[in-house]
């Protein structure tokens, strides 16, 4: 979280926003602060999730946007935390700080427990249920009537401007190849069945696994987007959280498993087209720079105590300068191995 805003959060703004939902902070547990302050509170004796955004981050529409597609989702019976309205009615209660907001919304705490890389669970059978699910929540996403929906669109974000953040003279081939990349993507055809709201960031920290089951939650990058990129989101984190120091082909013949797996998952459910898998390195190559440019957004890499970050920043920027993929697939290969050609 940037420093001016952790400077306006305080034990009197949890407290507040929980006794909006007629919860309890006084125990609560801190499970994350990068974007949003995210709790497990108690209410009624049972354990629930409390998040507020700053108004910095989201738009109080925005994060109305992505409630309502939650519920929607859930609904469908996609397994997703339904979010519960406040005491006042409300999916999103507003707490005033200075002069902005934070914007707090609960929601229930999925079942099961996050997936390790080292796991033996971390094999073809979650793959192919990761696979699975996500076409479950494209399919029914299809379905869904956004016009009342504000979210950004993909391209209206504002990291699709890398300079915002980075260094335009030291980093320039790094921001050309980025404005390169956003306009190829812009040029893909949008239909019903390419293009919509995702989730945008499903990789194994944003999905707990129960009796075979996925949950995924954290939906706060929400946006409209091509489906693809939800399944070139799995993959980049899957080989960049563990064997990013590795080869490339190290990490492409992990690489190749994952997808194999998770495509086989996603056919079985809703179809793809070759066309559409033999485009997942742009979207590997945009999370290569949005990633970037989060790490330069969020961190002050000249601070000491933000060495690590500094570090995978060196490591993504030299893999964008060589113009090495994460990966480098036979993507039309591993869609026929998938279909089980």
């Amino acid at each position: 979280m940037e420093q001016w805003v952790e400077n306006l959060f305080s034990k009197e703004v949890l407290n507040e926003a929980a006794l909006r939902y007629k919860a309890d902070a006084s125990n609560a547990k801190k499970l994350g602060d990068f974007e949003n302050y995210v709790y497990e509170v108690e209410r009624d004796g049972k354990g629930y999730i409390l998040r507020l955004t700053h108004s910095s981050h989201r738009l109080k529409e925005e994060v109305e946007g992505e409630l309502k597609w939650i519920n929607f989702l859930n609904g469908r019976g996609i397994h997703v935390s339904l979010v519960h309205e406040s005491v006042n009615g409300e999916l999103v209660e507003v707490v005033p700080v200075s002069d902005s907001n934070f914007y707090v919304c609960l929601f229930d705490k999925a079942p099961g427990s996050s997936v390790q890389m080292n796991s033996p669970e971390f094999g073809p059978e979650l793959f192919e249920k990761w696979g699975a699910t996500t076409a479950r929540l494209h399919l029914a996403t299809e379905e869904y009537d956004a016009t009342e929906t504000q979210r950004l669109r993909w391209d209206e974000d504002d990291l699709i401007e890398l300079d915002n953040y980075i260094d335009p003279v030291e980093d320039k081939a790094i921001v050309e190849g980025n404005r390169q990349l956003v306009v190829s993507l812009q040029q893909l055809p949008q239909t019903k069945e390419t293009f919509g709201l995702i989730h945008s960031d499903i990789h194994q920290g944003n999905f707990f696994y129960h009796e075979g089951d996925i949950h995924i939650f954290d939906f706060d990058d929400t946006m409209y987007f091509y489906f693809a990129s939800d399944i070139a989101i799995p993959l980049y984190y899957s080989i960049w959280q563990k064997y990013r120091k590795e080869t490339l082909e190290t990490r492409s013949t992990v690489g190749k498993e994952i997808l194999t797996h998770f495509l086989r998952g996603y056919m079985s459910v809703r179809g793809i087209s070759r066309e559409w898998v033999e485009r997942l390195p742009m979207f590997l190559n945009l999370r290569d720079y949005t990633l970037y440019g989060v790490i330069n957004k969020k961190f002050d890499l000249s601070a000491k105590e933000n060495k690590i970050e500094k570090q995978l920043a060196a490591e993504i920027r030299e893999r964008l300068i060589q113009n090495e993929p994460i990966v480098d697939l036979d993507y039309g290969a591993i869609w026929e191995q998938s279909l089980g050609r």
